[in-house]
């Protein structure tokens, strides 16, 4: 019996065909968990055991030449509330103030430079090749390179007129940091936005002219909205990889003055002081620091990692 809505059959009709639909979807997820599954599981060996690892050591003492004992969330306590609550909160300040101020700089220049190779012109080869100069150079010898320029008698004071103590004080080190890091990977960033320009077809750009639009509605109704998606993308990643810096900070300043960062203080926790449950409570206070500001920075700004679904089967 037709129910309401539906399409009676044609007399001498054939039967139409079912749909497919979902034995193929199903199908095609199956072979998905057949090709990642491989990857998953080097992933979980490579990444998982030694964050269960961290997670099991901070749950134990740092006691030197004996049993460590069991202290449950001890080391937690330590480093959020405890005697060791300052270092700890000192460096969630500065790896805050370096992400923030590093982001900025390198959005704002990055997003320059990409405009200006994005553009044609005699030499663009050449100046795309000079600008990821930077970025391709090993941050330990950026490191070395900023603190030979950053000397009391170095080029950067020379340039300045005046002798500034960069590495001697409190701001001018974190501002030392700042400004290497943002000069090694704003082409990073720049790259990426750059891939995100070349998407944007330009017969947007010229209707947009057509119709009378000038150069700053084209690129605040066109090119930004369009560009968008890459630009997070690229904030992103910049801001899961400062929130862990550690190697420029280390080489430039050896966290002094007030430049001590979250990993540095890890590293520190573990190996030099040999507190290695309070080492693994901090490096996972860390991780799961870093996993909360990339799931809020996907979920409030709308950085989609999938697909949108399409439809579901009726």
């Amino acid at each position: 019996m037709p129910t309401a809505g539906s399409v009676p059959a044609t007399p001498g009709a054939p039967p139409a065909a079912k749909p497919r639909r979902g034995r193929r979807s199903r199908h095609e997820a199956r072979r998905a968990w057949y090709l990642i599954t491989p990857a998953l599981c080097l992933l979980a060996g490579i990444i998982g055991y030694p964050l269960v690892k961290a997670v099991y050591l901070s749950l134990f003492s740092d006691a030197i030449g004996e049993e460590p004992q069991f202290i449950g969330l001890g080391n937690y306590r330590a480093a959020l509330t405890g005697e060791l609550s300052a270092d700890f909160w000192s460096a969630v300040q500065v790896t805050t103030l370096f992400s923030v101020f590093t982001l900025v700089l390198e959005v704002v220049i990055g997003t320059a430079m990409a405009f200006v190779m994005h553009r044609a012109f005699r030499g663009r080869g050449l100046v795309r090749a000079s600008v990821l100069v930077p970025w391709a150079i090993p941050t330990a010898l950026t490191s070395v390179l900023w603190r030979w320029m950053l000397q009391p008698d170095g080029i950067v004071n020379h340039l300045l007129g005046k002798t500034v103590l960069w590495t001697g004080s409190e701001w001018p080190a974190k501002w030392a940091i700042i400004i290497a890091d943002t000069w090694k990977t704003a082409p990073f960033l720049a790259l990426l936005v750059l891939a995100g320009l070349q998407l944007i077809p330009d017969e947007l750009h010229e209707a947009a002219k057509v119709d009378g639009a000038g150069a700053w509605r084209r690129f605040r109704s066109i090119t930004l909205p369009l560009l968008m998606p890459a630009l997070m993308v690229a904030v992103l990643f910049r801001l899961l990889d400062v929130l862990r810096i550690y190697d420029l900070p280390q080489i430039l300043t050896g966290g002094a003055n007030g430049t001590t960062t979250l990993s540095m203080l890890v590293v520190q926790s573990s190996v030099e002081q040999t507190k290695f449950g309070y080492g693994s409570a901090l490096s996972t206070l860390t991780f799961l620091l870093i996993f909360a500001v990339a799931l809020l920075f996907v979920r409030f700004l709308g950085t989609s990692l999938l697909p949108a679904e399409e439809g579901k089967e009726a």
